[in-house]
């Protein structure tokens, strides 16, 4: 399998042509140029990326103080587990892009890296945020590290650790497209399990500053899966040989195998004890959520019976569209987006 070539950091005998820039194994010099890119989605996405800068600490969380030690207790370790995943998430991801990043040889796409990692840190800070206002430091710790206790937490960072760890000791174009498909998988589909039970905390009247936080979060996770989305697709356009049958098959198997491990955390952390959320529609909305990216990557579908959004879930858009959403429901900042309408904001 050929191997995909770490991009030069000085390289002034670069090929300067930018319709001939590819996403890997480019001759490439470096040199950022916003006036000529290859990828016309970049402008946009760059953009928005821009257009989406907060501050976590600006949320206000004084209700989330109160409410934290009266929540029921399935809501309490629901979500101290939850909190103890999306931290790893994004502390992985943090550590994750700058190892992708050398790999890309079209400039204008490593930009768009550079900022998730920034947006990832700022996701960590939220969470670190979140922790020091509700918990003294012994219980902050022990949830930050439920993880490694937990064998249902082990097991889901294990398989997105090892899938990053694999293009650590390879370098060929296939396990290049599978770190490139974790990726995907991970900013589409594992979060939104802890996205849901923070969404239908705010709709129960609790922990609002936390609601808020996540939904700030929810919004640079859908900039991130738009990005991966669209590296993944003109990936393909640029080597179409890589993305035969079987790699084909081991991109369905693993959205599915990403699906179902989201469908068993969720029903072990959410279950049927807390009110407004059940296991079966933890289920029915993430196989939704599957067909969603699955079918995005023109792939096709994954589940049938699953092709629209389930009417029992459709309250989680009302929490998690900032397009949908003129002022926040805690009388905190907008997160409507002021200067740019272009992200395809497809949850």
């Amino acid at each position: 399998m050929e191997q995909v070539k770490p991009k030069p950091l000085f390289n002034p005998d670069g090929n300067t042509e930018v319709r001939d820039r590819r996403l890997i194994n480019f001759d490439t010099t470096n040199l950022n140029d916003f006036n000529n890119m290859k990828y016309p989605w970049v402008s946009d996405w760059y953009r928005q990326a821009m257009n989406n800068f907060w501050v976590p600490e600006e949320i206000n969380m004084d209700q989330d103080k109160s409410d934290y030690p009266n929540l029921l207790p399935a809501e309490r370790t629901a979500y101290d587990k939850i909190l103890s995943f999306l931290i790893f998430l994004d502390s992985i991801q943090t550590a994750n892009l700058p190892r992708v990043s050398e790999y890309i040889t079209a400039s204008e796409v490593n930009l768009c890296l550079t900022i998730q990692s920034f947006q990832e840190c700022v996701h960590s800070q939220s969470y670190s945020y979140m922790l020091d206002t509700i918990c003294n430091p012994t219980e902050r710790n022990d949830i930050l590290y439920q993880w490694k206790d937990d064998a249902h937490l082990l097991k889901r960072n294990k398989f997105i650790g090892d899938l990053y760890n694999e293009f650590t000791d390879k370098k060929d174009k296939r396990t290049f497209l599978r770190v490139l498909t974790a990726n995907f998988i991970l900013e589409g589909i594992y979060f939104y399990s802890g996205f849901m039970f923070f969404y239908n905390l705010g709709r129960n009247g609790k922990m609002p500053g936390s609601v808020q936080e996540i939904r700030y979060i929810n919004r640079d996770e859908n900039t991130h899966l738009w990005l991966f989305r669209e590296i993944l697709n003109e990936l393909r356009k640029e080597e179409p040989v890589l993305f035969d049958e079987e790699n084909l098959k081991m991109i369905r198997d693993m959205v599915d195998e990403g699906v179902k491990q989201e469908i068993e955390w969720g029903q072990y952390v959410i279950g049927n004890e807390i009110p407004g959320l059940n296991t079966q529609m933890v289920s029915d909305y993430i196989k939704y959520l599957g067909n969603l990216r699955y079918s995005s990557l023109g792939l096709g579908t994954l589940y049938e019976g699953y092709e629209e959004e389930p009417a029992s879930m459709k309250w989680v858009a009302q929490y998690s569209n900032a397009n949908m959403v003129k002022t926040d429901f805690f009388e905190a900042r907008s997160t409507a987006y002021a200067k740019s309408t272009a992200i395809e904001d497809d949850l």
